[in-house]
């Protein structure tokens, strides 16, 4: 199985079915897909193939991510940039917060020189990474205290993010 299977597996557990929370930006989900950016889509009938199929052409393949080394590290970002996406920030808070750990641009985008920053991360950067996504959590809830409803389910969320 390729790594994009592998990691879309965790996400759909992660994102587990229908949501409609008043409080979620995001509105209507199911699988994880958010009818905010999918207006004309039947959200409450989406097929795990067809989240699949939208993770892989409007997620994995515009993060770019599937050449960094850390499968793990891998799975935190697509992980992560998934659910930003859904809270309505964009996918590219996930890859900046890479970025901000590996000391290079924080333009979002993960080039060459992005990817070769990350392989050659020396620390445990799995656990630096899951530290700046507990972090972007706290600090969205102390914006937004009306959030707050989430943050024990996030916080979770990046504990329970590995391969199964």
């Amino acid at each position: 199985m390729n790594l994009f299977m592998r990691c879309v597996r965790v996400v759909l557990k992660n994102e587990d079915g229908y949501v409609n929370h008043p409080s979620d930006p995001g509105g209507e989900t199911r699988y994880g897909i958010a009818r905010m950016f999918y207006p004309d889509l039947d959200i409450a009938n989406l097929t795990v193939e067809q989240a699949t199929k939208i993770y892989y052409t409007d997620y994995w393949l515009p993060m770019n991510i599937e050449k960094i080394f850390n499968n793990s590290l891998v799975l935190q970002i697509f992980d992560f940039g998934v659910n930003t996406r859904s809270l309505k920030y964009g996918f590219n808070t996930a890859l900046k917060s890479i970025q901000r750990i590996v000391d290079v641009e924080q333009d979002g985008k993960i080039g060459p020189i992005s990817i070769a920053a990350i392989n050659s991360y020396e620390d445990d950067i799995v656990e630096l990474y899951k530290s700046e996504r507990k972090k972007y959590y706290f600090d969205l809830v102390r914006r937004k205290p009306h959030m707050e409803v989430f943050l024990k389910g996030w916080i979770a969320r990046v504990e329970h993010t590995k391969f199964r």
